[in-house]
């Protein structure tokens, strides 16, 4: 049967990041990139490329609402590219599979902070009481410093 595993069961497609219940990344919107690291490792450094780029096709995800692209582009500043793309790098570890990891719990991290909106800011009035406190202190303050005037010789 066409789509079936060796199994017999139905295969489907498996979200590779799930940030929430209802938000799950996919496969094709995300892209690994594995480079040399600096820092600790000795030889391993030289030899196996163990840092991870992350790159996520954020503009073009269909998983994130467009509120939460807009918030998700300035929490990312700089790593958010020209063509809408999310880029994460990870260099911490000697460890391939756990620089992968890192990245993706990253990745995860900053699109859950996205999701969050923002209180609105409703302005409000100083209130009567600390107006007269903020004119008190003002006025003792010019008199500590007109106090501080030239002393006149003419006594």
């Amino acid at each position: 049967m066409p789509g079936n595993s060796k199994s017999g069961t139905l295969e489907r497609p498996r979200p590779v990041l799930a940030i929430t219940d209802q938000i799950t990344i996919q496969d094709w919107e995300l892209t690994e990139q594995f480079i040399r690291a600096s820092g600790p490792g000795g030889q391993n450094v030289n030899k196996v490329a163990t840092a991870v780029e992350l790159r996520f096709e954020a503009e073009r995800s269909p998983s994130l609402p467009g509120p939460v692209k807009t918030r998700l582009r300035r929490l990312a500043g700089r790593r958010w590219t020209k063509d809408g793309a999310l880029i994460i790098q990870c260099d911490e570890t000697r460890s391939q599979a756990r620089n992968r990891e890192i990245a993706r719990e990253r990745l995860a991290e900053l699109i859950r902070k996205a999701l969050v909106a923002p209180k609105k800011r409703r302005p409000t009035k100083p209130t009567w009481g600390s107006k007269q406190r903020r004119l008190k202190a003002k006025k003792e303050r010019g008199e500590v410093k007109a106090l501080r005037g030239r002393v006149d010789g003419s006594d």
